[in-house]
């Protein structure tokens, strides 16, 4: 199994930060495009972007933690707030709202739930394949 880490601030960078982490893991995982990586990645996005609007306040960070296990990868990005997301039904001219509707058709399955001591976890499965011979650790990233 493989797993790392890394916590996010409450920052308007954070998203493409996170990305860009998820990225990086994933290629050192040996997880390519080809294996669903850009769905990981825009999954990632919108997770993230849930997390700092409405799941952070000032001076508050997120996490974003990936484990691979048996070509499964799951993606988990936990935030200090109890308040659940929910899949909303947007209209046409709706500018947001379809953050979770994206997430639920890319990935092969998401949920979530509570973090001790307060808070949340946000998490997405997908199945993937894993290059032989890619050495992986476990860790949290600086």
């Amino acid at each position: 199994m493989s797993e790392m880490t890394r916590w996010f601030p409450r920052d308007a960078r954070a998203v493409a930060q996170s990305r860009t982490f998820v990225r990086t893991t994933l290629k050192a995982w040996g997880i390519t495009a080809s294996d669903r990586a850009d769905d990981v990645l825009l999954c990632v996005s919108e997770l993230a972007t849930n997390a700092l609007r409405h799941g952070t306040a000032a001076n508050e960070q997120f996490l974003v933690k990936l484990t691979e296990n048996d070509a499964r990868l799951r993606v988990e990005v936990h935030d200090p707030s109890r308040r659940r997301p929910r899949a909303q039904q947007p209209g046409v001219d709706d500018p947001n709202g379809r953050g979770l509707l994206l997430v639920s058709s890319l990935a092969d399955g998401w949920g979530v739930e509570p973090r001790s001591p307060r808070g949340k976890i946000v998490w997405t499965e997908f199945k993937v394949a894993v290059e032989a011979g890619v050495t992986t650790s476990a860790g949290e990233a600086c």
